[in-house]
């Protein structure tokens, strides 16, 4: 018996995942940098993500890339949270192509590498209207990449990208994708080459993937979340397509320990305040219900929409800072202390549950039927 709550990572699950989408992206004339944030970094998930054909490994956290540098991870790696300055001198020893968009920030970028002696290939990264990083006026677009063509003697561009859906809910449609083939060739035509990337952001923009409408210059994409979490349905809503109906759900699964079993009125009894995070919650009285509670808790997995059970006829109603509720009033299944119950997970969940040191991690590898 493991140690409860538990992290389990089927590595077959994911390898399955990641050459799906490999081959669906291949297909488009897109090669897939794989992203392994959300897993707070582990070295095995990116070898996964390596033997299934993605072309590089990204994060957004300097220490996950540095543990895949010295762990064995032999295509490049990529960071993808515009660095700070301050870790400039650390991100050049660890990978060799980073997301930028401040102009200060590639100068700090160009005089480091120059002095280490390296070539640093950047990818500048243009806001087309979800408001997180990038350029958001073409000229200064244009006026950075003839910056580094001309001045930069370590820092080649690369290509540029875009990042949508992440803070503004802005759809990948094909007239975005259009919007930045047009700025690509416009940065072309001012230093006179041909782009070797453009990239067209991250899971979401699998979508015209999907529709056939993704430009023939889109040639990159930066991808995480549904090759860990798989087709649950916040991811369908964003995708808005049924082909991720064939990527698995079960390359990470959460397991916690049941502590109590009861039967207790399905709203509180007394006068209502705020929870304990702070919130003023609405119930509905659904009479007396059969309930279970979990040693697990919004520390752990973020909220309770972030996990999704397995068995079926249980819905998870509340969670504090370290106890998960389930109604099983309708679950097939008896119920005890000391019961495990699985959950499926979101992208949010993940990221959470993989942080959390209350939360340990069982690596499975049926391939070589061992776990790790």
């Amino acid at each position: 018996m493991g140690k409860y709550p538990r992290l389990t990572v089927d590595h077959n699950e994911l390898r399955s995942n990641m050459k799906q989408i490999v081959d669906w992206c291949k297909d488009a004339g897109i090669e897939v940098a794989g992203v392994i944030k959300a897993t707070t970094g582990m070295v095995s998930v990116a070898l996964d993500y390596e033997s299934s054909g993605a072309k590089w490994i990204a994060s957004s956290r300097l220490e996950q890339l540095r543990r895949a540098k010295d762990e064995g991870v032999k295509i490049p790696l990529m960071m993808i949270r515009v660095p700070m300055i301050s870790e400039i001198p650390e991100m050049i020893t660890i990978c060799d192509w980073s997301l930028q968009s401040e102009f200060s920030t590639i100068k700090a970028l160009n005089e480091e590498a120059s002095n280490a002696g390296k070539i640093h290939s950047v990818i500048l990264m243009a806001d087309l209207g979800d408001l997180r990083e990038g350029f958001f006026e073409i000229e200064e677009l244009v006026d950075v990449s003839k910056y580094i063509e001309e001045k930069c003697d370590a820092v080649h561009l690369a290509g540029i990208g875009t990042n949508l859906g992440c803070y503004g809910s802005v759809v990948p449609t094909k007239e975005k994708m259009q919007q930045l083939v047009d700025y690509a060739e416009t940065i072309e035509s001012a230093i006179g080459r041909r782009l070797e990337i453009i990239s067209g952001g991250a899971t979401s923009s699998l979508m015209p993937v999907f529709d056939g409408v993704m430009p023939e210059r889109i040639n990159h994409l930066r991808i995480g979340a549904v090759a860990m979490c798989g087709p649950m349905e916040d991811l369908k809503q964003n995708y808005g397509r049924d082909e991720v109906d064939v990527l698995s759900g079960d390359g990470f699964i959460l397991e916690a320990e049941v502590i109590e079993v009861k039967t207790k009125p399905s709203h509180p009894i007394g006068e209502l305040g705020v929870d304990a995070f702070g919130k003023k919650r609405k119930y509905k009285d659904r009479g007396m219900r059969q309930r279970a509670l979990l040693a697990v808790g919004r520390q752990d997995h973020g909220d309770i929409d972030n996990i999704i059970p397995i068995a079926e006829g249980v819905e998870v109603i509340g969670a504090s800072g370290d106890h998960t509720i389930l109604d099983i009033e309708d679950c097939r299944d008896i119920i005890r202390v000391g019961d495990v119950m699985k959950f499926r997970l979101s992208y949010s969940g993940l990221l959470y549950l993989s942080s959390s040191e209350n939360v340990s991690v069982n690596e499975v590898d049926r391939l070589y039927g061992i776990k790790i």
